[in-house]
């Protein structure tokens, strides 16, 4: 026998509350987290995602951190691209050391992304630890590296 009940509406999620009073207000938290234009279409559709996720995290606290880890495992292909086979660590390091990364951006990626992407990848993320800021902080930085690392080659 099937269960023929419809799911209920998404409504929002009280721990958003102090960050946005209604859904049209996510569009100001993540309006600066534009795609730029010559991403690969991978890039692009993975960037895009995670962007949604932080916006539908409006009715679902949790996809701050989904939508965040997913942008770190955006960047993995191109970091691969650029330093070969490594770890995520070593290439973030080597980002930093070429200035595509600043210090600050490295310590987001490193200090909270990367173990984010970890724990995500390994099925461990149960709880919802970030703010809005940080994750969109997160986010907006691996959407910098990607355009770095996509950059057409200066002539």
């Amino acid at each position: 026998m099937s269960d023929t009940r419809e799911l209920p509406w998404p409504v929002p999620d009280e721990r958003f509350r102090h960050w946005a009073g209604q859904f049209a207000d996510m569009h100001d938290l993540v309006r600066d987290l534009v795609i730029p234009p010559g991403l690969p279409q991978a890039a692009e559709s993975v960037m895009t995602t995670a962007r949604e996720l932080i916006r539908m995290s409006y009715y679902r606290y949790e996809f701050l951190m989904i939508g965040a880890a997913t942008s770190i495992i955006a960047i993995e292909p191109a970091l691969n691209d650029r330093y070969g086979r490594g770890s995520l660590a070593d290439h973030l390091k080597k980002a930093r050391e070429d200035s595509i990364l600043t210090d600050e951006q490295y310590g987001l990626l490193d200090d909270f992304g990367r173990p984010i992407r970890n724990k995500y990848a390994h099925g461990d993320l149960t709880h919802a630890a970030l703010t809005p800021p940080l994750a969109i902080g997160i986010v907006r930085t691996s959407l910098t590296i990607l355009t770095e690392l996509h950059a057409p080659p200066s002539p």
